[in-house]
């Protein structure tokens, strides 16, 4: 994908099979995030805080990936396994046939923004 300035053009630039997996992750997070800011950060579409990166998301040739701090991913890392995903220290990679459940995207996202207050 080439270099991106916002949501909307990096939904359009991802493989079409992402689109509604992305489209759904962004209307989460800014539903989890109200005071959250959306950016563009690393090439990745992203909401900030007071300045700090709380959560973003992209699409790789084989999946989608969803990124929080740490804590955020230590704290709800019962859930994430119980749903059957993959976590890393910063992130959760997902397919669109079996994404992340809306609670929980929620939950982190929250999670996520309490930790960058902190």
């Amino acid at each position: 994908m080439t270099a991106i300035d916002d949501h909307d053009g990096y939904i359009a630039a991802a493989p079409e099979p992402f689109h509604p997996a992305l489209k759904r992750l962004r209307t989460l997070l800014s539903r989890a995030l109200p005071e959250a800011d959306e950016i563009v950060a690393y090439n990745m579409p992203g909401f900030s805080i007071g300045g700090s990166v709380v959560a973003s998301y992209a699409a790789f040739s084989k999946q989608c990936g969803l990124y929080l701090r740490p804590g955020a991913l230590s704290e709800h890392a019962e859930e994430i396994a119980a749903a059957g995903l993959k976590a890393t220290k910063t992130g959760i990679t997902f397919s669109p046939g079996k994404p992340i459940p809306d609670d929980l995207v929620e939950r982190l996202a929250r999670a996520s923004s309490r930790e960058a207050e902190a």
